[in-house]
């Protein structure tokens, strides 16, 4: 929309911005930073008040404001905000192998891409990079997410083929949204398919179904983790993936398909299996029945000072008994799964929509480790990481 705006005024207010900024004793570039920060947090108000809240004059600011109509937006009411990018764009890069902590710095620096304005989300792979599976699986589900509400979403694997092929082999594009644009070109030879099952080290993505229980998924994942870490870990091992799986399924409450798969990096001795899910989640279903059916525990998750859903999942994994249903049985699956990571020395991560909550088996016991104020992803999302003792270790990753 055109408020009148004169070209003329719009060169003198550039000459004059830099000046007038001098008389604040701040430099041009700070003012404008600092001024750009504010707005983006706090749209719709006017100049007057932007310059007050500063600690500036109002003359500096309302020019400066005029003067890059390219960055902030003036509504009829003379209030501004901040002119939103065409799209949003995350670059994963910066490190050789990258774990879900690092993808999710990344885009907690770019912004929320579902709560963004942006309608166009490009993800970009630089060269030199690889993710995780944990970080992979969440990927995958985030612009899935994004595509089934409607946005454009781009995967930038051109600085990145090898990653492609990989990609490819893992079955990551079987369960890519088809309208999601994919560069160079999205894989079409179906390694997946066609060396399915022939690497005890990769079990390739496979669909959960939410609405009923399937005992080959879990059975599938703990028969290759023992073909890599060995017979003593079958039972333990079994009983953690089919607990972890079932949980998934039980706080699903969508008709949308999860996904499950592992990954066995030789090198390090790191294994990782996920299972994911972008229903209602664990804390999404359990939180709405707390207050009528557990109104102690409600009660000490209110006057707890930590973020409500994280101590809830402490509570689930610590003490279980926690249940949407009344069931005999029920509540209990992630408190054994946990009990039993306990003889892996292992680390299970469980991603809910804004923060994450990382239980770690060490030799000094169970520490949790939280993540909050992390980008919205809906569902749950759970990494089982275990590393082997490895005679002679190669290069960790």
């Amino acid at each position: 929309m055109n408020y009148g705006f004169d070209p003329g005024v719009f060169i003198h207010l550039l000459c004059l911005v830099p000046k007038l900024a001098a008389l604040e004793r701040i430099s041009f570039g700070d003012m404008l930073e600092k001024v750009r920060d504010f707005v983006r947090q706090n749209p719709g108000l006017k100049a007057r008040t932007i310059a007050y809240r500063l600690g500036f004059e109002r003359s500096p600011v309302s020019a400066l404001l005029h003067a890059h109509k390219d960055t902030f937006q003036q509504d009829e009411a003379s209030c501004w905000s901040f002119v939103p990018p065409a799209e949003l764009r995350v670059d994963f890069g910066g490190k050789t192998w990258l774990a879900a902590k690092d993808v999710e710095k990344l885009l907690r620096m770019a912004g929320s891409p579902l709560d963004s304005p942006c309608q166009r989300v490009v993800f970009s792979l630089k060269e030199g990079s690889r993710m995780m599976l944990e970080a992979l699986a969440r990927l995958l589900a985030l612009s899935n997410q994004l595509a089934h509400g409607g946005k454009t979403v781009l995967l930038d694997f051109t600085e990145s083929r090898s990653t492609a092929t990989y990609l490819d082999r893992l079955g990551f594009f079987d369960h890519l949204n088809a309208a999601i644009q994919v560069l160079p070109k999205r894989a079409l030879r179906g390694r997946s398919k066609e060396f399915k099952g022939k690497n005890d080290g990769l079990i390739e993505l496979r669909s959960i179904d939410p609405t009923k229980e399937d005992r080959d998924v879990p059975d599938l994942l703990e028969r290759s983790f023992v073909r890599c870490a060995g017979e003593s870990y079958s039972v333990a091992v079994s009983t953690i993936l089919y607990e972890l799986y079932r949980n998934v399924l039980e706080h699903s409450g969508s008709q949308t398909p999860g996904l499950a798969g592992l990954q066995f990096y030789k090198a390090s001795g790191r294994i990782q299996a996920v299972i994911s899910d972008s229903g209602a989640g664990i804390v999404g279903t359990l939180m709405p029945v707390l207050e009528a059916r557990y109104p102690d525990v409600a009660k000490k998750i209110a006057s707890a000072n930590s973020h409500p859903g994280v101590t809830l999942l402490k509570r689930v994994f610590s003490s279980g008994g926690i249940s949407q249903v009344d069931h005999d049985g029920r509540g209990t699956g992630l408190k054994i799964s946990g009990d039993k990571a306990k003889k892996f020395k292992a680390t299970i991560s469980v991603r809910q929509s804004d923060f994450e909550l990382r239980i770690l088996h060490t030799d000094d016991g169970v520490r949790f480790a939280s993540a909050t104020g992390l980008v919205r992803i809906e569902g749950t999302h759970i990494c089982f990481d275990f590393m082997l003792k490895l005679d002679a270790p190669g290069n960790a990753l």
